[in-house]
């Protein structure tokens, strides 16, 4: 292993992104050419995986986006953008096709396809780059960013170290395991996996004799349509669990949409800590729930297996929980269920699992170690983050750290929605050139959250932030 002498290694940074995901992909298309700006920001994203991909297990032919195709990486900010979906489907010769086509939501493929090619072309993106440590120098004013270079295989290559004034976080989620099946999603003579894989998995999946589907959200639904419609009429085999009490519709009236605004985010932050903390999971549905028309499908396709007699070999239960599960003969899994109404017990016996049971933010803490002294954290120990999406830390560091996509106990539902990706990366940009290079609207609701609205904050020109600005 060598020391990687990279050119960004010399010259410090504007901005360093950790991650490149659909968020931290936002920021960097919105920094490359950033309006009334005639010098480029000097930025740089570190990404440990090999290229752009997004859900890769999870791009199941015909599954669609849950938010409009608006919600590209950055028209909501700057619909002149080079890097906006349409055009986009212009460079392909699509427009005509997409304009005929009528879909205001696009396929899951599509999206990627799109994000694919905005990171192919965008500069400044290091993929096989593992950041592994953060610090801030008070003697440079600059936070210190230490990284490995990855072969093809993933291993270990060269050493490196930048430098700069600020720092985004975008290192995602990951795939939710429940502890009662994390000893069998680790062994691998009988499939259990979450639903992040199941692309991966499908061909030896859809091989079992019985499959279980364990979660009621979208991913659920879509999974256990597509193994509906792989399996004979008569001989589906298929469970499907879910924990909450029905498989209950995505919250999708216009009016309910509004909690994926920029003023409902402003208003969630406002509110105090424990207000937050009790909002959140009673706003499931927001985001938890399942589209209707794949509600619809799904019934539609049962429908269709009874109309020359008989009920398909399916069976759809909510309201249960997994107490614990073990292995039979290493062959097959054995859940131990328990109905929360019933308050009855049960036993099921299956061939495969999928755990379609959501995904959890990422630990900063790991990353952010060298600088957890200088953090502020909230009663629960979680990072406190301000309304333009930094980290509090104490005065010592002058420069910031935002964060994306790790701020829904501060932020409200909206923080893992594309829809609101384009807003805050043109918020985070604002705030750190200190101009208003993206204005942003006023209102974004006719709803008006509480009594007191809170006001979007608008940067003031700030004649010391001019030089980082200009990437000098």
């Amino acid at each position: 292993m060598t020391d990687l002498p990279t050119p960004e290694t010399n010259q410090p940074n504007d901005l360093v992104g950790i991650g490149i995901g659909p968020f931290n992909l936002s920021l960097a298309a919105l920094a490359h050419g950033i309006p009334g700006n005639p010098h480029p920001l000097a930025a740089t994203f570190y990404e440990q995986r090999p290229a752009f991909h997004w859900h890769p297990g999870l791009l199941i032919d015909g599954a669609s986006l849950q938010v409009p195709f608006l919600a590209d990486l950055v028209t909501l900010a700057d619909p002149a953008s080079p890097w906006t979906f349409l055009n986009y489907l212009r460079t392909r010769d699509r427009l005509f096709p997409f304009y005929f086509a009528e879909r205001f939501h696009i396929q899951r493929a599509e999206y990627d396809a799109y994000c694919r090619w905005v990171s192919d072309q965008l500069p400044g993106l290091h993929f096989s780059h593992q950041v592994d440590a953060v610090r801030w120098n008070n003697e440079r004013s600059l936070f210190e960013i230490d990284f490995t270079q990855l072969d093809k295989d993933g291993e270990a290559e060269a050493l490196g170290r930048a430098h700069t004034r600020h720092i985004a976080l975008g290192i995602g989620t990951e795939p939710h395991i429940p502890e009662p099946l994390e000893p069998l999603a680790e062994a691998e003579s009988v499939p259990v996996i979450h639903s992040a894989d199941y692309l991966h998995h499908r061909e030896k999946i859809l091989a079992a004799e019985h499959i279980t589907v364990i979660g009621s959200g979208q991913s659920g639904a879509e999974i256990f349509l597509d193994l509906l419609r792989a399996r004979p009429t008569g001989r589906e085999k298929l469970h499907w669990l879910a924990r909450t009490q029905a498989f209950a519709p995505m919250e999708y009236s216009k009016l309910g949409l509004e909690h994926f605004t920029p003023d409902y985010s402003r208003y969630f932050h406002a509110l105090p800590e424990s207000v937050r903390d009790e909002l959140v999971p009673h706003q499931w549905q927001l985001h938890k729930g399942i589209d209707a028309d794949t509600i619809a499908a799904i019934h539609d396709e049962l429908y269709r297996r009874t109309l020359h007699g008989g009920w398909p070999d399916t069976t759809l239960t909510p309201g249960v929980r997994v107490r614990t599960a073990g292995r039979v003969a290493d062959t097959r899994v054995e859940l131990h269920l328990e109905h929360t109404q019933q308050n009855t017990r049960s036993s099921l016996t299956t061939d495969a699992v999928i755990l379609a049971t959501g995904y959890r933010e990422r630990s900063l803490d790991r990353i952010l170690t060298g600088l957890d002294p200088h953090m502020r954290r909230d009663a629960s120990e979680r990072p406190r983050i301000d309304d333009r999406f930094r980290l509090v830390l104490d005065p010592t560091v002058t420069g910031h750290v935002y964060v994306q996509n790790a701020e829904r106990h501060t932020h409200g539902v909206g923080a893992p929605d594309l829809g609101l990706a384009a807003w805050r990366s043109a918020t985070i940009l604002n705030d750190l050139t200190g101009t208003n290079a993206y204005p942003l609207p006023a209102r974004t609701a006719f709803t008006t959250f509480g009594l007191t609205p809170q006001k979007p904050t608008i940067p003031t020109h700030n004649p010391d932030l001019i030089p980082l600005a200009q990437g000098n």
